[in-house]
Parts: C-alpha cells; structure tokens; sequence
C-alpha cells in the first residue's frame, strides 16, 4: 500500500486542505481521516505541552494514543514532567522502549554519545529511537503519526510540509509554520506548565548527555548531540541518517 493510497484525496489535495485549517484542525483532521491509525507522538519536551493540550481541547478525541518513546537516558526532569502532563491531560499514553537496555546496550557497544563520532551517534539514535518508534507504530499498525516540529528547528525541518510520506506512513506536522513566540504565547495563553529545563536556559531538550543549554556559542538544536547532528533520525525518511 502506497502512502497515497492512504488518503481519500490526493496527497497535494490533502496539503492543500491542511494549509487553511488551524493547528488543532490539522489535529482532528488527523482522527477524521485515520481513526484509531492515527496517533501523536511527543518527547515531553520544551514545546511539548503545546500539541498535548490541543489535543486535550478536542475532547472526545481523548482516545487518540499518544506515544512516547522513552530512551531511558532522559533528564529527570522529562520524567516528572512527562508525568505532570499525563496526570493534566489524562493522556492515552504509550510509552515506547528498545528492546535492549542501557546497560546492556553500553556493555556490548560502549558510550556510543561519548565517541564523537557521527557514525556511533547515528547507532545510538538507531537502537534507542528509531527502531522502538517503528516498532510501535507498525505494532499500532499507524497509517498517520502527528508531531509537534516546527519548520525553523532544523534545515531539514525546513523543507517538510504539513503532511509527508515518512517510511511507509504518512506524518502530519500540525505546528509546522509556528514561531518560537507562537509556541510561547500559546503556552502564557492556556497557563501550561513549562518544561522545568526551560527555565534554566534550555530551548530545546532531548537525552541528558546529549542536551544543553543555550550559549553564546549554540542555540536551539546546535546545542543538541555535540554539534555533530540537528536530527535523532525520528523524522528522516527510510531511516536516511545523514541530515545534520
């Protein structure tokens, strides 16, 4: 089955739809469109409250599963506030691991962050991220996935449309156009609950030892795994790893 085929219009059409529809439009146009096919995914991260509370808004669409996946290597402060979100939001939440533990993983492949290699990174990234969201979505059988990206994250976010083929499935990017001060204005809007990293200078958060704080030298996702990569691999098609 082809990702087109999954549409009941074509896929420029359903761009073309998206384009005059708002955020949490885009959100229950997802469910309208793929039912129980179509779930959210988040990080619990700086702007992750954003996507999770327009989702709490559309009410009976609580049902739709939010995943997670959890790479056992996150701060502490994304598990108490992963957990603060799932108590706010009473989300249908699935919480994604590898198959293979921490320890296990470093005994038989070392500190694969630690190396400064692009090469062990993107194995990391692999084993802990890559493959567990795979293997969830596929286990969910996912023709959908929604996710909070943002066009200015990356230059590979840079180029995404609201809605693109990714591995064989279809993902729809409901905050793509968003600002920085959207996001924030949003937040003060609807009085979430900030990531508590946020707080101590961090603009974007993901593994502990691959997370920092924003600097002079680095902002946003430079400040992310070294410098060597913008991109965990999540969000690149055919699990291409390349993208900085």
């Amino acid at each position: 089955m082809t990702t087109n085929s999954l549409l009941k219009d074509s896929l420029k059409e359903a761009r073309e739809k998206l384009a005059t529809l708002s955020a949490e439009e885009r959100i229950e146009w997802g469910f309208n469109q793929f039912g129980s096919k179509f779930v959210i995914t988040t990080s619990f991260g700086i702007q992750s409250a954003v996507l999770l509370n327009m989702l709490h808004l559309l009410g009976e669409r609580k049902a739709i599963k939010v995943v997670w996946v959890d790479t056992g290597y996150l701060p502490p402060e994304t598990y108490t506030y992963a957990e603060q979100l799932t108590n706010k939001f009473q989300l249908n939440l699935e919480v994604v691991q590898s198959q293979i533990s921490p320890a296990r993983m470093e005994a038989l492949h070392g500190q694969l962050w630690k190396t400064g290699s692009i090469k062990d990174l993107e194995k990391y990234h692999l084993i802990r991220k890559v493959e567990p969201l795979e293997k969830a979505l596929n286990d969910l059988s996912v023709q959908c996935w929604a996710s909070g990206v943002r066009g200015s994250q990356t230059s590979h976010r840079n180029s995404m449309t609201l809605l693109d083929p990714i591995r064989e499935r279809l993902s729809l990017r409901p905050i793509l156009e968003w600002s920085k001060k959207d996001i924030y204005y949003y937040m003060q809007k609807h009085n979430l609950p900030q990531h508590p990293l946020f707080e101590k200078g961090y603009s974007t958060v993901g593994d502990a030892h691959s997370s920092a704080p924003d600097s002079t030298n680095a902002t946003g996702r430079n400040t992310r795994f070294g410098g060597l990569k913008e991109e965990c691999g999540i969000h690149l098609p055919q699990n291409d790893q390349n993208g900085k």
